[in-house]
């Protein structure tokens, strides 16, 4: 739908739209006058300096010079893209956003996010039934709690287990191989891409499941396998734990970016839900452009090995054209044995957020 929904759609959608709803639904507005006032949501200060006109359906700060309509509300404040603002407005007015004959795109997506929906479902469910996976993750210290949160499967170790779950006919067996969910080994026969791993979400950020990580529960190479590019799931641009620290934080304070799936779910377990991890790939522009959208203090943790010491430096590298007045980069190195997972079940939350705390200022580095 990117460039595609019709102006005047935008438009009346904007029309129709109350802005003093949609802000007073996020924000405690005062009525003063014809306006309304609020202390800012997008900066600190102790005097309002946030106003909204219901007349003129826009706002403004007067202390930082946020402003816009209801669309630029939305995507600011609730970290939403523009097709995501307009499609939550016209939900809430009961509109359908008009498709245009190359639409046809957006609705084979849907079609890869209900599939992925019903994986992630069903990987679920075989947790529960797995004595080994259910042990592997109480070794780790994660309760059933943090596991639901997260949303951790177990794929059986099974070579057609998705593809005769889910892949009842041509079709849907095609979408899971889109989905990167199934391998087509022969013109129309299929196997499944995750066999007797340990399964981590890929949510994005507003909540879909875009693909997975898969850690195996055995010396099988790789010990972590994830989904490979599709057209609704592209590594460079997605951070696994952004969705989930969304949930805890309205305006995130600060982001931890760490290197594995299993370091962002051990520091939510020890409530330390900011942290963020790159998906097997190296840390480019674009995740800490991503990451930038909804905070400006920004902990790179590394390992204290060799490999760690390259990885601070490429983060290095990609941050300082981004450096910015008010954006505040640090660096925590771990010991060399140590990873965030170990770290933190070692040491607890309090003396964990010291390190935190006490991280390596950029222009030091």
């Amino acid at each position: 739908m990117k460039n595609r929904i019709p102006k005047a759609f935008i438009q009346d959608v904007v029309a129709r739209t109350d802005i003093v709803a949609i802000i007073q639904s996020r924000v405690e507005l005062k009525k003063r006058g014809h306006t309304y006032t609020a202390c800012c949501p997008f900066h600190a200060e102790k005097t309002p300096s946030f106003t909204v006109s219901q007349s003129k359906q826009f706002y403004y700060c007067f202390g930082c010079g946020a402003h816009g309509n209801a669309i630029g509300f939305l995507m600011e404040y609730d970290h939403l893209s523009f097709v995501d603002a307009i499609t939550d407005l016209a939900q809430q007015l009961g509109m359908v956003i008009p498709l245009e004959a190359n639409d046809a795109e957006t609705a084979n997506y849907d079609v890869l996010y209900t599939q992925l929906y019903n994986a992630q479902t069903l990987y679920e469910k075989e947790l529960k039934k797995s004595s080994t996976a259910i042990a592997y993750l109480k070794n780790r210290g994660l309760t059933g709690k943090i596991a639901k949160e997260f949303g951790i499967g177990y794929a059986p170790n099974a070579w057609e287990f998705l593809s005769q779950s889910l892949g009842k006919n041509k079709s849907d067996r095609e979408a899971l191989a889109t989905a990167g969910m199934l391998i087509e080994k022969n013109p129309g026969h299929y196997y499944d891409r995750f066999r007797d791993r340990i399964l981590f979400p890929i949510r994005d950020v507003r909540g879909k499941t875009i693909g997975f990580g898969g850690r195996t529960l055995t010396n099988e190479i790789p010990k972590y396998l994830n989904s490979p590019e599709t057209p609704i799931f592209h590594k460079n641009q997605t951070l696994y734990g952004l969705y989930e620290t969304c949930q805890h934080h309205r305006k995130l304070n600060r982001a931890l970016v760490v290197e594995g799936y299993l370091d962002v779910i051990s520091l939510a377990q020890h409530e330390i839900n900011y942290a963020v991890a790159t998906l097997g790939t190296a840390l480019n522009a674009k995740h800490i452009q991503l990451l930038l959208r909804y905070t400006s203090d920004i902990i790179f943790c590394f390992d204290g090995d060799n490999a760690g010491q390259k990885a601070a430096w490429k983060a290095l590298t990609f941050s300082l054209p981004l450096l910015r007045d008010g954006l505040n980069i640090r660096f925590l190195f771990l010991p060399q044995t140590e990873d965030p997972d170990s770290c933190v079940r070692k040491i607890g939350k309090d003396a964990f957020e010291k390190l935190i705390d006490n991280a390596t200022d950029l222009p030091t580095v």
